[in-house]
């Protein structure tokens, strides 16, 4: 956050540089059941952000070790393709993306019924395609359709979405030019029906005042977000029905 070199503003006359308000969600898409080969999956494309993610499973446990008596071992991938910035990724897991899996992987566990599948594997993959900010928000949001096309019983589909701070004021949703040089971010994993926070992280420094504000805006975005995941399966689901 607070890099230099970006410009000079990025909030004009109350309006950000994309033209959004304060509180409004970038463009936001779903689509369901785009990979044949997996139990369930996910694309998404949120602004310029774009995700594919893919459930396997349940399936049995390997290595045998992992596997657990009274619930399913639940592992999570995350990898950004060599294209999908500006400057070309290195092939393979890095740092960002293990530390990035993990936090995807328990803020998914939080709502999975995990116990429904004793002694199974239920493996999330997300591959970025394209990265303008908010990936580990758009994996988990895509994750979760994912889950559900596969079947997976959740008590609810958790969505990611992050709020922050640029030129002194608090915005819903950051871009690539906001994150990287606004004041703060903050990732969260939120179940929309009952609110609770299953991932939260900050970078950069805010009051009490604009973490409730963030969080607020979040809550209200929550519901949206829900809303267009749900329309994915029926999209799906609808469509198959009628074939």
């Amino acid at each position: 956050m607070g890099g230099t070199g970006g410009p000079d503003k990025l909030i004009v006359n109350g309006k950000r540089l994309d033209s959004r308000k304060l509180d409004e969600l970038r463009p936001l898409t779903i689509k369901a059941g785009t990979i044949p080969n997996a139990e369930g999956s996910c694309e998404l494309q949120m602004g310029e952000t774009k995700v594919i993610a893919a459930v396997y499973g349940p399936k049995e446990v390997l290595p045998r070790h992992l596997e657990e008596s009274d619930r399913a071992y639940l592992s999570a991938y995350y990898d950004m393709a060599a294209f999908s910035t500006t400057d070309r990724c290195r092939p393979g897991p890095d740092r960002r993306s293990k530390e990035i899996a993990k936090v995807m992987r328990d803020a998914l566990a939080a709502s999975i019924i995990l116990e429904k599948y004793p002694r199974t594997s239920i493996a999330v993959y997300v591959e970025v395609i394209n990265a303008n900010a908010g990936t580990r928000c758009a994996a988990i949001t895509a994750a979760a359709v994912a889950l559900a096309d596969a079947g997976i019983e959740m008590r609810d589909m958790p969505i990611g979405v992050a709020g922050g701070k640029a030129d002194d004021t608090v915005i819903l949703d950051l871009d690539n030019q906001e994150d990287n040089f606004g004041q703060a971010d903050v990732p969260l994993a939120i179940l929309p029906r009952t609110k609770e926070i299953s991932l939260l992280q900050m970078d950069g420094h805010l009051t009490k005042d604009e973490i409730k504000t963030i969080f607020s805006m979040c809550s209200k975005a929550s519901d949206n977000i829900q809303k267009a995941q749900k329309e994915a399966l029926l999209a799906k689901y609808g469509r198959e029905k009628n074939e």
